[in-house]
């Protein structure tokens, strides 16, 4: 094992994820902020708004988690390793 691929993928990997989550926060954020917009602007619209809000996070929540497999894979069957 080279010791400076095995750093070097660790920090890509953190790196990556750091990017995933903030941007899938992000996302998320901007989201919940619109559902709380429309159910503000037209109440009776609540239940319509509140089931397509919880099924947009998660797709966003999945982009996180394919982020973390793919990092995962990175770092457990490293093709750059030996």
């Amino acid at each position: 094992m080279d010791a400076s691929a095995l750093g070097l993928t660790c920090f890509a990997a953190a790196i990556g994820m750091a990017i995933a989550a903030a941007g899938c926060g992000i996302g998320q954020g901007l989201g919940l902020k619109a559902a709380c917009d429309g159910t503000a602007r037209n109440p009776e619209a609540g239940g319509k708004i509140m089931v397509t809000l919880i099924l947009g996070l998660a797709f966003v929540e999945s982009l996180a988690i394919y982020a973390l497999v793919v990092n995962l894979i990175l770092l457990v069957a490293n093709p750059f390793i030996g």
